[in-house]
């Protein structure tokens, strides 16, 4: 079972997830250390050999012990150092192994820093991507925060506080100075939500000393105004004298070139018209 737990306050605990960690045979976490004190926290017996460490170093290795105790009928709980494991925290690994050997995997959902600081950013949440951590440095990093620019989602970027003030101007100088939201302390005493844009939240931060983990909500690359009439044309025209249908050769110049389909279908309709009067 994946359980979801706190990303800060105790109380966000579910019964069902500390249910689940009282009776499992086995758990799983990043940190045997942080899980223990967690399970002290709830009243809960953390035992001498129950607390298996799983982090992203061991993950590979460990899977088809995991997977072969759930085969031989025990319970196994997975759990992040905080919030739902598989994302961006251990647990895709072994999530995918089991599912390869037919073993089945359930979810105790719960506490997300990465949806706790969506909804709270102001910014659109009805399509969105998890962008994650980023890489540190090098071309990774940067056909990442190219693609991000790109992007017309709200993007949830996860990142050390260490490293905020130069994710944030990479953000700036890539995508513009766009919406965004910075969340820090999600649930603890001293949360904080700033939000303005990419621009302001690299000044803002530079000067700032900042701690724990920081979600980054940004907000969507803006549409461009895309191909124009007499760029359609020449595109569905080049389509129609290699031999495409009226409607093979919108659907493929639609694709192309980022247009509504209706859009390049009525171009080709009426070069197809002009071409064959009826």
């Amino acid at each position: 079972m994946l359980v979801a737990t706190p990303i800060g306050n105790l109380g966000d605990l579910s019964p069902r997830a500390a249910s689940t960690l009282a009776g499992a045979g086995f758990i799983c976490c990043e940190d045997t250390r942080r899980t223990r004190a967690l399970l002290s926290a709830a009243g809960l017996p953390a035992g001498t050999r129950r607390l298996v460490s799983l982090h992203r170093h061991n993950e590979a290795a460990r899977v088809d012990q995991v997977v072969a105790w759930v085969e031989e009928g025990r319970t196994v709980a997975v759990v992040s150092d905080a919030g739902m494991p598989g994302i961006s925290d251990p647990g895709e690994r072994l999530v995918a192994a089991a599912r390869a050997r037919g073993v089945p995997v359930t979810v105790v959902p719960g506490p997300s820093a990465v949806l706790a600081a969506l909804v709270v950013s102001g910014l659109p949440t009805d399509r969105f991507c998890m962008e994650g951590f980023l890489p540190r440095k090098g071309p990774d990093r940067r056909r990442r925060l190219a693609a991000l620019a790109d992007e017309p989602r709200t993007a949830v970027v996860l990142e050390a506080a260490s490293r905020l003030a130069a994710t944030l101007d990479d953000l700036a100088r890539t995508c513009g100075d766009r919406p965004v939201a910075v969340a820090r302390e999600l649930t603890k005493v001293h949360e904080e939500v700033w939000r303005g844009t990419l621009v302001g939240a690299a000044g803002e931060f530079a000067a700032r000393a900042v701690r724990g983990e920081v979600v980054i909500v940004v907000g969507g690359a803006e549409p461009g105004p895309g191909a124009d009439d007499g760029t359609v044309r020449a595109a569905v025209q080049a389509r129609l004298a290699q031999g495409d249908g009226t409607r093979q050769a919108a659907d493929a110049v639609a694709e192309e070139l980022g247009v509504p389909r209706r859009r390049a279908y009525g171009l080709a309709l009426a070069l197809r018209d002009g071409a064959h009067p009826s």
